[in-house]
């Protein structure tokens, strides 16, 4: 039995390994915040939350299908939690089933201990079934309707009276019958479990002669009572092992269920905290990522921002289509690095199959997400900043690859102007020779301005939003970049004050 909740033909890999600086992309877009949200405190859903947005999809087919299964679970959220409750309850329950402290490895404990598990799975398959049967007509993605669809075939009242007959016969209530014929120096060979006959009227009387014999173990005869269980073992081995496999089969459908289920719980808990706060989300529109560079959103912010202030947020709208660099300039503490955020954490939940914070959102999918934001100053002082910034980029460099999308904050300003903007300058145009689409968010007048007076088709400036007074807006506008960050305005909102109450006194 498969899921096939995540992938159309595939399970979902929870051991995964993250792609190359995934932890600066972490870092960078505050990606903490969001998992955590997912999680509500869970740390297996923390885990799942993590793989799948970092191992996101690039195809929209397979993005389309997740998002699909995500709009059932929307629809019927309580009926999901219930299923993943379940999968829960068999996964720790199995756990709790005693294995035995001594001989643990023997075949009569491992086939005991797989008779309990399977009983214990029967009656969480039979709710499964049930829940099947009442919900399939609540869910029309094709990944549930697949898995309703096997539940009820699969697991039918034949199916659970035929598991109920085998399971009460592998108790051996009345023994174990087994046979053998004698081999190489009179040692026993040939061992087979025999299926015990049923057992008639005339069996239970005295009557007639005898057809077998037995022997009594003296209760303190522990070589006796070893050779009774050596040979007992020798004829339960391979039922004991088949017996194990079903367990451990029937775990793994569990399991998965469990995992696949969990990032779609993850998703309504983020659901109920972005709707609760009163902000909007909606199903993205991916498109391939051999497009052409596209981006459009409207009401486009910050989720990690909302969720950690825990009020709404001003959104933005942008029209980027066949653009493969959008520089972001502006003034001071205008709401750039919450822009470049925003589409950072977008994209990502848009190819892991999720909604995003949005009331519009499209985008062409990219190969790989690559960040590349300002440092604090290196405590240890083995490297200046300006070292630190091209070692990294170094880094990004190496791993990189066309159809990715690179996120840079503030790049290259830890130099004197003329310097950053020139390297920064020859870095982006290799990046976008190469395919790789480009968000900036620089105060390096000379970079943006070098570029906006290129006239580029493909290029796009925004600029955060001021207003006469000083005033910041949160809004990032089309454009062109200004040879002013506005800082004055800063220090006239944090000293002024000050300076005012000063002369008073």
């Amino acid at each position: 039995m498969k899921a096939f909740l995540m992938h159309e033909r595939a399970d979902f890999d929870l051991e995964a390994d993250p792609p190359p600086l995934s932890a600066d992309l972490t870092q960078d877009l505050e990606l903490g915040t969001l998992w955590n949200a997912m999680a509500a405190g869970d740390q297996f859903l923390f885990d799942v939350a993590q793989r799948a947005m970092l191992n996101g999809l690039t195809e929209p087919d397979s993005i389309g299908y997740r998002q699909a299964v995500l709009s059932d679970c929307l629809a019927s959220p309580a009926a999901v939690r219930g299923l993943y409750d379940l999968a829960v309850t068999a996964v720790e329950g199995e756990r709790k089933v005693f294995y035995g402290l001594f001989f643990r490895d023997s075949p009569e404990v491992i086939l005991h201990r797989s008779v309990e598990v399977l009983q214990f799975f029967t009656g969480l398959l039979k709710n499964l079934r049930t829940v099947a049967d009442e919900q399939a007509g609540n869910f029309r993605s094709a990944g549930f309707t697949r898995l309703f669809s096997m539940l009820s075939a699969e697991l039918s009242d034949e199916y659970f009276a035929e598991i109920e007959a085998h399971l009460s016969t592998l108790r051996f209530r009345r023994g174990v019958q087994i046979s053998a014929r004698l081999g190489s120096g009179n040692l026993g060979t040939g061992y087979v479990l025999r299926q015990p006959r049923e057992q008639g009227w005339r069996d239970r009387l005295p009557l007639g002669g005898r057809d077998s014999y037995s022997f009594l173990v003296a209760e303190r005869d522990e070589a006796g009572m070893r050779a009774l269980s050596n040979l007992n073992g020798r004829g339960t081995n391979l039922v004991a092992n088949a017996t194990a496999q079903s367990a451990d089969h029937i775990l793994s459908f569990f399991r998965m269920l469990r995992t696949e289920l969990g990032f779609y719980i993850g998703c309504l808990n983020v659901h109920d905290r972005l709707t609760g706060l009163g902000e909007p989300v909606c199903f993205p529109v991916p498109l391939p990522p051999s497009a052409e560079p596209d981006l459009a959103a409207h009401g486009l912010y910050d989720a990690c921002l909302a969720l950690h202030t825990g009020t709404t947020v001003v959104g933005n709208d942008v029209q980027a289509g066949g653009r493969s660099l959008i520089m972001i300039t502006g003034a001071n503490q205008g709401g750039k690095s919450t822009f470049l955020r925003s589409v950072g954490l977008a994209q990502l939940m848009m190819q892991a199959g999720m909604f995003v914070a949005a009331r519009e959102f499209q985008a062409d999918a990219r190969d790989g997400v690559f960040t590349h934001y300002k440092r604090e100053e290196d405590a240890s002082m083995r490297s200046g900043k300006l070292d630190e910034e091209l070692s990294r980029m170094s880094g990004i460099i190496d791993q990189i690859a066309a159809g990715s999308l690179l996120l840079c904050n503030e790049s290259f300003a830890s130099t004197n102007e003329r310097e950053g903007a020139e390297i920064a300058r020859q870095i982006t145009r290799a990046l976008l020779d190469r395919g790789i689409k480009v968000l900036y968010v620089t105060h390096l007048f000379d970079l943006a301005n070098g570029f906006y007076q290129q006239n580029m088709a493909t290029a796009l400036f925004l600029r955060a939003e001021r207003q006469a007074d000083g005033q910041r807006t949160f809004r990032i506008v089309p454009g062109e970049p200004l040879p002013t960050s506005h800082g004055e305005d800063v220090y006239q909102r944090i000293f002024a004050a000050d300076l005012d109450r000063s002369a008073a006194r």
